[in-house]
């Protein structure tokens, strides 16, 4: 055959690379490979689905469910899990209901709950011929192909958060008993909450993983120096049901028992701080309701957040109280990159025998709560100690946005006005002098009114930082209006927690 003579036309294809580089053709042809791939598995799934959709009306029928690799996990928990998804028998004939779709629908169900579980590194699901000799024509097995995820888990680490400082030290052991349940303990040293000590074993307690047992057993010794001259430690047991209603929120109910002690006082201790300081027993039982549909939890600019906090001890033990606190966020996005976000809490504390302890007051100020304040600085006060009140509200609007032309940066700036106060319920003429108020008695609904229309406020300007899980904040702020007890600062202040108003 007689070779090609020139001249030669040019084949090459629009976008080729030139001949003489030749990293550039092995990328191009790398890309064209890439391209034709993708393709043809483009092709494959769309006739694939093609091909299921044609056919969802078959007849087909679930003979059993079998899943492969859990070697560390119960055959009755798995039934558990699994039984609600597998037809139930009917008067009407079940063969002309079960098809195609149903099984599909079925398989997909079982595999989510698998994942819920929390057990499963990965799940692979197929249909096969059915394995019983006694199986009739349509019959399948769905077989689930796991790999379990490992069992035990420790970590140490150093972590900021809530304005404090920690060194921890974490154990997990999954999947404990065969059931899913997990057990964690935690240990840690910091700044404020000087020694911990935390077990948790978490439960299921419903095939859909909606709802969740939790038993835990903690103790803790904490520094209230900066704020109170003493050293407060517990001990105690929390049960807890947790219920997870999709749309409609969050509800926990928990029962605890705590024993507590308030001692390791300064030399400047207060006279309050004093008669406080001792042991006491609290025995009481909760509801907490949450409901979150903010988009960033952080740096929301859409949403809302609603909590609901009732408490009532005196089941046993020496305390005695009702104590409600709600809380609320709405965010609202303004122009591309600016977001307006509005925050309230507020809390009522009744004693149902005598005073209230020191332990189960509120603290208010910081820059958790209160910006332009110290840390816990607000409210009754004896000497320099805050001896925490009753009841209180605090507010906070914050403009959040965008760094300009740096809209990727997880820096953000913020603008706040903040307000609010917190009170003690007067219960006569002495309990008003103890606490350095008005020496006249006065009652709830003349302590609320004065509450409410005597705020404290500040307002500043500051930068945010997004140190994923928490919020870093700098802020410079001023007071505008400040109670004589309350402990006003001026200038730079430091804000890092979960949580912020």
């Amino acid at each position: 055959m007689d070779g090609l003579k020139p001249p030669l036309q040019h084949s090459a294809q629009p976008g080729e690379p030139a001949a003489d580089d030749l990293e550039k053709i092995r990328k191009w042809q790398e890309a064209r490979i890439e391209r034709k791939l993708q393709g043809e598995y483009e092709s494959a799934a769309f006739h694939l689905a093609d091909l299921v959709n044609q056919n969802l009306s078959t007849p087909l029928r679930v003979a059993t469910v079998r899943i492969e690799g859990a070697a560390h996990t119960r055959r009755s928990f798995l039934g558990w899990l699994i039984d609600p998804w597998l037809p139930r028998p009917t008067f009407q004939d079940s063969e002309s209901l079960s098809n195609l779709e149903t099984v599909l629908h079925t398989t997909r169900g079982i595999s989510h709950v698998l994942q819920e579980t929390d057990i499963f590194q990965s799940i692979e699901a197929k249909l096969e011929r059915a394995r019983d000799l006694l199986a009739k024509d349509g019959d399948v097995d769905i077989v689930f192909k796991t790999r379990e995820k490992g069992r035990f888990y420790l970590k140490t680490a150093t972590e900021l958060g809530n304005n404090e400082g920690t060194a921890s030290a974490t154990a997990r052991i999954r999947n404990v008993f065969g059931g899913a349940e997990t057990f964690e303990a935690n240990m840690s040293l910091g700044t404020k909450t000087r020694r911990s000590f935390h077990a948790l074993l978490s439960v299921p307690l419903s095939p859909s993983f909606r709802t969740k047992g939790e038993i835990s057993l903690f103790g803790l010794e904490r520094d209230l120096t900066s704020y109170a001259s003493s050293f407060e430690g517990s001990r105690g047991l929390k049960a807890t049901v947790r219920s997870d209603w999709g749309s409609r929120g969050i509800h926990e109910v928990s029962y605890e028992a705590v024993l507590r002690h308030l001692g390791g006082l300064t030399p400047a201790a207060s006279v309050s701080i004093r008669e406080s300081a001792g042991q006491n027993f609290k025995s009481s039982l909760s509801h907490t309701w949450i409901r979150d549909t903010r988009d960033d939890k952080l740096t929301a600019s859409r949403g809302q957040y609603t909590k609901l906090y009732q408490e009532i001890a005196g089941l046993g033990g020496d305390t005695s109280f009702y104590k409600v606190e709600a809380e609320g966020q709405a965010s609202r996005s303004l122009l591309p990159g600016v977001a307006l976000s509005f925050a309230a809490r507020t809390g009522f504390l009744k004693s149902l025998t005598g005073q209230s302890h020191f332990s189960d007051r509120f603290q208010l100020g910081g820059p958790l709560s209160i910006r332009s304040f110290r840390a816990n600085s607000m409210g009754p006060r004896d000497s320099a100690d805050s001896l925490g009140g009753e009841m209180y509200w605090s507010t906070g609007l914050s403009l959040i946005s965008d760094i300009p032309r740096k809209s990727h940066w997880p820096i953000k700036s913020h603008f706040f006005v903040n307000a609010g106060r917190l009170d003690s319920v007067n219960k006569g003429p002495s309990f008003a002098v103890k606490y350095i108020l008005d020496p006249n008695s006065q009652s709830i609904s003349e302590n609320l009114i004065d509450c409410l229309s005597k705020p404290s406020v500040s307002v500043g300007l500051g930068l945010i930082y997004r140190f994923d899980p928490v919020r870093v904040e700098v802020n410079f702020g001023v007071p505008l209006v400040a109670s004589k007890s309350d402990g006003a600062r001026k200038g730079f202040q430091v804000g890092i927690g979960l949580d912020l108003l």
